[in-house]
């Protein structure tokens, strides 16, 4: 990133004279950086260069916080998660479930000043379920009317049972009713995108100057690796209300970074975590500003299923995971408020419908647990004669490594000698592509639940889907979960899914480690946000406003 000396050095002197008239109070310091913030530009680490714009490809934070920005949807969301009206002002649901008609706004327009209709919708919808497009994300749309048929290539696109029966109202067909629909389409994937943009540029259409927008923002730069900055888009249905002119994020992987960062005054918003051990030192200091919230989601390690060394021995996918530490893992290396996890799924998923699904060992005193993996590790044919050697692959990030090296350690003490850990980490955007490759034997992961349904969670393990970086497959599993998909009674529809989570559970076809929290600096002059109860941390910038 290209910055003048003269842009560098008049901040610090700012400082310099502030500290010198305050002597350097707590609340000098945070006036400096008021003083000193760009009041058009809310500047955010995003965690990583994202992979990509495209709202029908992204899979990741980086791109889905950037992406909210730059793209809309039918139904948008409030700060809790909870649907409300978007490009669609209104919507009704048949008496049979099946089908949902919206009503959209009158004013909708791209970034290119073009009308948005309900054709548009048409069209994103059909390539978001197109197998040409490739959509990880694909799943979203599984209960509309020829949807799996379409994603398996059975059927054209324009099969599928979306309609519009003029400009400005578009009409949905369900195969059968899905209860979660309205918040499974709140997902950046079901936005609205340009059919012009597209057809014109291909994969290049996410690109500066060629992208066309239908969010609150436009694209304005994009430097890989440096930054990219939005400008407000003055097109936007509700841009009145938009207060941030420019937006620039900021893919800072090490977290190193991003403190000192934020403390002289270059970001305004931090991103998931917080270094372990600068914690307690920013907490103490930055009181107000630090929120820590529990979030929907889980973090994990996948089994390459794919390798024989894994698929075919159970007992050495036993060993590995109750070998594992949670609670020393939550309690002594992570310190955040993360819940040690013994599950598939969290307990806080559908007001914890799914608590029960748990390791039946996660009560057992830890020199039970050890004793026990040190058996399944006999039995997995591993000894000082025949050592397992095993590498745990991560994407670069403090909180990755830190997490890997005490796995590492941990299976160390628990089995001497008879095991050899390797630890490999990677770039982001080649990381991720490697874990759907199956390019790894144990593979750092994780998942924020795109909305409070389970079903969130159920496509990690369901063959073929392309979230399954486990490469797991148990068709009975399958079997159960589009049983429940179908299920009017929601008492069944619980059971069916509880029954099908119990074969990856006991299948050991991952090693579940924590519940995520995450943890965000946020300065006093960002007014609007509050992520306190934002547990699936799905944020929009057109919520907030900078003053003084």
């Amino acid at each position: 990133m290209k910055v003048k000396f003269y842009q560098l050095l008049v901040p610090f002197l700012m400082v310099f004279l502030v500290s010198l008239v305050s002597g350097c109070s707590k609340q000098s310091n945070q006036q400096a950086e008021t003083e000193q913030h760009p009041l058009n530009m809310l500047r955010q680490d995003v965690g990583s260069e994202a992979p990509t714009l495209d709202p029908q490809l992204v899979e990741d934070t980086a791109s889905n916080r950037i992406s909210y920005d730059l793209f809309a949807g039918l139904l948008d969301f409030d700060q809790q998660n909870n649907p409300i009206p978007g490009m669609a002002s209104s919507w009704q649901i048949s008496q049979d479930g099946k089908i949902y008609t919206f009503d959209l706004r009158k004013d909708l327009k791209f970034s290119n000043g073009s009308p948005i209709t309900a054709a548009d919708f048409v069209y994103s919808w059909q390539r978001l379920v197109n197998p040409q497009t490739a959509s990880p994300y694909n799943f979203l749309l599984t209960s509309i009317k020829n949807a799996s048929a379409i994603i398996q290539n059975k059927l054209p696109a324009s099969e599928l049972g979306v309609r519009a029966t003029d400009n400005y109202t578009f009409v949905v067909e369900l195969a059968y009713p899905d209860s979660l629909f309205l918040q499974e389409i709140l997902t950046i994937n079901a936005a609205v995108v340009s059919k012009k943009a597209i057809e014109k540029y291909g994969k290049a259409w996410t690109s500066p100057g060629k992208i066309i927008t239908s969010g609150a923002y436009m694209l304005k730069e994009h430097v890989v690796n440096g930054y990219i900055l939005v400008v407000k888009n003055p097109y936007y249905y509700d841009a009145k209300n938009v207060a941030i002119d420019q937006v620039k994020y900021l893919p800072y992987e090490d977290k190193n970074t991003t403190i000192p960062s934020y403390k002289s005054g270059g970001l305004d918003i931090t991103w998931q975590s917080i270094p372990v051990d600068q914690y307690d030192e920013i907490k103490k200091q930055y009181s107000s500003q630090v929120h820590t919230v529990l979030q929907e989601a889980v973090y994990y390690y996948d089994f390459n299923m794919k390798d024989a060394k894994f698929a075919d021995n159970i007992n050495l996918r036993k060993a590995l995971s109750m070998a594992v530490d949670r609670k020393a893992l939550s309690d002594e290396v992570l310190k955040q408020k993360q819940p040690p996890l013994y599950s598939v799924v969290t307990a806080t998923i559908e007001n914890g419908a799914y608590k029960s699904i748990v390791y039946d060992w996660a009560t057992w005193p830890r020199a039970k647990q050890i004793e026990k993996a040190k058996e399944y590790m006999a039995k997995a044919g591993y000894n000082q004669q025949n050592p397992l050697t095993v590498e745990i692959s991560y994407n670069t990030n403090d909180l990755h490594k830190r997490v890997a090296l005490a796995v590492s350690a941990m299976w160390k003490s628990v089995f001497g000698s008879t095991i050899k850990v390797s630890l490999q980490n990677g770039e982001w955007k080649t990381f991720i592509q490697s874990r759907h490759k199956g390019d790894y034997e144990v593979a750092r992961d994780g998942w924020v639940a795109d909305y409070n349904g389970v079903t969130s969670y159920t496509n990690l393990y369901y063959c073929g889907n392309e979230q399954n970086n486990a490469h797991y497959c148990n068709s009975k599993f399958n079997e159960l979960v589009d049983k429940a998909a179908i299920e009017m009674n929601p008492e069944l529809r619980i059971k069916y899914l509880q029954q099908a989570l119990q074969y990856p559970l006991d299948d050991y076809a991952t090693i579940p480690l924590f519940q995520y929290s995450y943890q965000q600096l946020i300065k006093p002059h960002v007014k609007g946000y509050n992520p306190d109860n934002n547990y699936l941390e799905h944020i929009q910038t057109k919520w907030m406003s900078l003053v003084k």
